[in-house]
């Protein structure tokens, strides 16, 4: 059995598989604790060990004599046993202390009347960090960060200004991708390799294939898969959307549950009206298809390939492949209306 604490939340995997080995060594401990070695003890408790890390005594601070408190190998909590062996030790744990509680390291004390001796590891200090207030969290959390992007360098990903880039717990990203300042990634995002993702976007539950650029000012949703090569750009939003090979929209854009063909170019101010108030509509863009800047697609609506839309139009109605379509109101001009607006609205200001 491991013992964990919810509160302390960045031991790795490699230090409970060093538990579970040290307990099944040949010399059998009756439990194995974690320790620590922290710039300042505090009140930590105490472990007394033997130079092979067989374990002597565990005390807790208030119980801990002077030359006790003077050891600096400190108690994590964290400690693993075989079943068999804890539940009956743990019947046998009392409240006979300083404080009146009862201490689940007390176990190791127990077994070691029995003539069994227990075992100690180390670990860093900052995996047994504990988190026991939002500040804390805080500081676990910015401990964390540090670390992943540490990791994220060290694997080939260039972190332009690394203490402004956040990254989620299964954030996954190619190497020679380069993150520019003020990036977010939530969580479900894998980037692949050479992907550029510039300033001040936001990333959560999308892919992006090798070679793609995205932002800055962008917003990736969930469900966004981002081409091989595409492009992404400033104040462009997508949601449940695939950006084919190549595929650009490069300015003010609302992208939501779309298909997007390899080679289309998506004007500024394009919106897919995908959504009427209950449900949800599908837009389906063409191979090499372009789309006008200001153009309002209402699906559910097909643009076939090689189709281009006029700028400013509201496309309701499927469009085939190659074809134009323009849907917007003719443009009417009255010479001189303007002056004499302006003249009118003049003189009944001066109240004439």
């Amino acid at each position: 059995m491991l013992i964990l604490y919810g509160d302390v939340p960045l031991i790795e995997a490699e230090t409970m598989a060093h538990m579970l080995q040290r307990l099944n060594e040949p010399d059998a401990p009756a439990a194995v604790v974690v320790g620590f070695r922290p710039k300042d003890p505090q009140a930590y408790g105490r472990i007394l060990a033997a130079p092979d890390g067989t374990i002597d005594k565990m005390v807790e601070y208030k119980d801990a004599s002077r030359e006790e408190r003077a050891v600096d190998l400190c108690n994590s909590g964290l400690m693993a046993a075989r079943a068999e062996e804890l539940f009956p030790l743990l019947a046998r744990v009392g409240n006979d202390n300083a404080a009146g509680e009862y201490y689940l390291p007390d176990v190791v004390m127990l077994a070691g009347q029995d003539g069994r001796k227990s075992a100690v590891i180390e670990a860093e200090p900052w995996e047994m960090a504990g988190v026991n207030s939002r500040a804390e969290l805080a500081l676990v959390e910015g401990e964390w960060q540090r670390r992943r992007r540490l990791r994220a360098m060290a694997d080939g990903v260039t972190l332009v200004a690394p203490d402004t880039v956040w990254f989620a717990h299964d954030t996954e990203i190619g190497r020679d991708t380069v993150i520019e300042p003020n990036v977010v990634f939530g969580p479900g995002v894998r980037i692949g390799e050479r992907v550029t993702i510039k300033a001040f976007s936001h990333i959560e539950g999308a892919v992006v294939e090798p070679g793609a650029q995205v932002g800055p000012y962008a917003r990736l949703r969930p469900g966004s898969e981002i081409g091989e090569d595409a492009r992404v750009g400033n104040f462009v939003e997508v949601k449940k959307a695939k950006l084919g090979k190549g595929a650009k929209a490069n300015h003010l854009s609302y992208l939501g549950d779309a298909e997007i063909g390899a080679g289309a170019n998506i004007g500024a101010g394009t919106i897919t009206c995908n959504y009427d108030g209950f449900f949800k509509y599908r837009t389906v863009i063409g191979e090499g298809a372009f789309i006008g800047s200001n153009s309002a697609l209402v699906a559910p609506v097909t643009i076939g390939d090689g189709a281009l839309i006029g700028a400013g139009s509201v496309i309701t109605r499927d469009v085939s492949a190659d074809a134009v379509a323009l849907a917007r109101g003719n443009q009417a001009e009255k010479p001189g209306r303007a002056k004499r607006f302006r003249e009118a609205m003049a003189a009944k200001k001066r109240g004439g």
